[in-house]
């Protein structure tokens, strides 16, 4: 199946859409995970000045038509190395490579930021497998705990050199 055309930008998280979006974001983590192991960041924690927001719409006829689709953001950890956050695919455009195509924008823009290293936390859950298998195939490799993260079985760990 060929790719969405999808426009990806980076996003000031002002649009009432994001919200919406996150908010259920924020629900499957709670769903899928116990409390003490959601690490999602709010709408608040997002506009954080080391975090970059990006989402990913699917065109309209102008860009207040287009539907949200996808999202992803990246939160600096220290000057070299940062932390993939709120990578999410809409329930109805899952499987159509939606979250690859994001994936790779993201980790172009973080290369042309100057990071060297990109690491992620996920579930461990069966929610989660989509997830591991495209990580894992972009070159993604298992890590321990990174951050103020610590060990936690219904967590997994994954980073990679850019």
């Amino acid at each position: 199946m060929p790719p969405l055309p999808l426009h990806i930008r980076l996003d000031d998280l002002s649009d009432p859409r994001i919200a919406r979006f996150l908010e259920e974001h924020l629900q499957d983590m709670h769903a899928t995970s116990p409390p003490e192991s959601v690490h999602a960041l709010d709408l608040d924690k997002l506009r954080d000045p080391s975090v970059h927001f990006w989402s990913a719409w699917w065109p309209g006829e102008t860009a207040q038509d287009g539907t949200l689709v996808g999202s992803g953001a990246i939160k600096r950890l220290d000057a070299g190395h940062a932390e993939l956050k709120s990578m999410r695919t809409a329930a109805a455009f899952r499987g159509r490579g939606i979250a690859r195509q994001l994936l790779l924008h993201i980790l172009t823009q973080a290369r042309a930021l100057g990071l060297q290293r990109l690491s992620l936390e996920t579930g461990t859950q069966d929610f989660f497998t989509p997830a591991h298998q495209l990580y894992l195939a972009e070159g993604f490799e298992p890590c321990g705990p990174f951050g103020s993260y610590t060990l936690d079985p219904n967590s997994r760990y994954l980073t990679m050199a850019l």
